[in-house]
């Protein structure tokens, strides 16, 4: 599929949609749970749907057929092999935290794991490890550390140190091990994106789940726990918001956005601190956030805990004066595609001049040009891409547009509602 856009006028207000990665995490725990969960106001698309089926291939019993509200009739932790390779799609936060839920199986059940190609090439070598270290087997069967994998039962505890390149690593881990029969001792070297450990966190502690945490370092969890069915609204999700936030910033827009809680450990919230950085107008209120045009100026910008800003954050780059720097976010080039890249080159057709760096992009901020562009199968790269497209006089053609329905299919419609000149073909 295609998308289609050309330059637009936004006015009015936008409610997001709920979140990815809180609506994953509660299908995973529901799953796990002793009793009948509520999924309310869930989010349904192609990520949280493959770790819906993921979590029924293992035991659990879910029942999507209202879409406000899911029913998940958990498993007590008991993990059933399901006879046949589990599928992930291209949801690379299902499987990892999916891994860490499988060695929970009983010693010597054995329950493979795969994905489409861009799963195929995101590494899970860490994770592999320390659940090896804590009583599992965890293979990788091609050998390089990547999917398909084999994880054979049982977690049971112990000590490990991993290197968390992504965060979603330790997430699976810290979901797995209060299941463990042990105590869990986590020594973390790197971590990358730490908010979304504090959201893991947080739903453990609305659990009672025991735990310590000695800043991030040290995590020590007690084993012989359970979670506990629960009744639970998804709140809104600030990565989905990105794009309207830059957008409001960038294009000719007045609008405000609803549904955003900003007390939510989400760390994409930071996003509306970049755009105040760069001089964005920005109104945060009761009612929303409301966001109008501005003339942006570059700004050095730590991406570290935001990765998944990073191409929204590059096409806004694109359009403020002077340079941007958008550092310290190594884990940008191991998502779907390698987003450092993949956007400096997208850029460079718009007419804008960028630098790689190892851990992020130098973008210069220019006039954009017309041009053919290529969403390289990434979610967020065509909807990015959008925004630059929508600020252009001559249509912009996006190719790879149903990469969206992975966490945003109602993308091109909310952007409608606002006036955008935008479709898919």
């Amino acid at each position: 599929m295609k998308l289609i856009a050309k330059k637009s006028r936004l006015r009015g207000t936008v409610a997001i949609p709920t979140s990815k990665s809180h609506t994953i995490r509660a299908v995973a725990i529901a799953s796990l749970s002793d009793g009948k969960s509520l999924i309310k106001n869930p989010l349904a698309s192609g990520d949280t749907l493959s770790a819906v089926d993921c979590y029924r291939a293992l035991g659990a019993d879910i029942d999507t057929t209202d879409t406000s509200c899911w029913i998940v009739k958990g498993t007590a932790g008991k993990i059933i092999p399901p006879g046949k390779i589990i599928d992930i799609g291209n949801s690379g936060t299902s499987l990892r935290v999916a891994l860490g839920s499988a060695s929970l199986a009983t010693q010597g059940d054995k329950i493979t794991f795969t994905g489409d190609k861009q799963i195929q090439s995101r590494p899970l070598g860490p994770l592999l490890d320390s659940l090896n270290d804590l009583g599992a087997k965890a293979k990788s069967l091609k050998n390089n550390g990547s999917a398909p994998v084999e994880i054979e039962g049982t977690l049971t505890g112990g000590k490990t140190s991993i290197n968390c390149f992504t965060s979603q690593y330790l997430s699976s881990l810290l979901l797995a091990t209060p299941l463990a029969q042990n105590n869990s001792q986590i020594d973390v070297t790197v971590l990358n994106e730490p908010d979304y450990v504090q959201m893991t966190l947080d739903w453990l502690d609305a659990q009672g789940i025991e735990y310590e945490n000695q800043d991030f370092k040290c995590l020590k969890v007690k084993g012989g726990q359970k979670y506990k069915a629960f009744d639970k609204t998804i709140p809104a999700d600030f990565s989905s918001a990105t794009f309207f936030l830059c957008a409001g910033a960038i294009l000719d827009a007045d609008i405000t956005i609803t549904g955003l809680d900003f007390s939510d450990s989400q760390p994409d919230k930071a996003v509306a601190d970049y755009l105040k950085q760069m001089g964005a107008k920005i109104d945060i209120t009761a009612e929303g956030v409301h966001i109008k045009t501005s003339q942006l100026k570059g700004a050095d910008i730590d991406m570290n805990r935001t990765p998944d800003a990073l191409p929204a954050m590059a096409v806004t780059a694109a359009m403020a004066q002077g340079t941007t720097t958008l550092g310290n976010v190594p884990q940008a080039r191991g998502k779907e595609t390698d987003r450092i890249t993949c956007m400096a080159q997208e850029l460079t057709k718009l007419g804008i001049k960028t630098e790689e760096l190892p851990d992020g992009l130098i973008v210069h901020g220019g006039k954009l040009k017309a041009a053919n562009l290529s969403g390289r199968g990434d979610h967020r790269i065509v909807m990015a891409l959008s925004l630059a497209a929508m600020a252009l006089d001559e249509p912009c053609v996006i190719d790879t547009a149903e990469a969206m329905n992975v966490t945003f299919p109602d993308y091109v419609k909310l952007m409608k509602s606002l006036g955008a000149n935008i479709e898919i073909k």
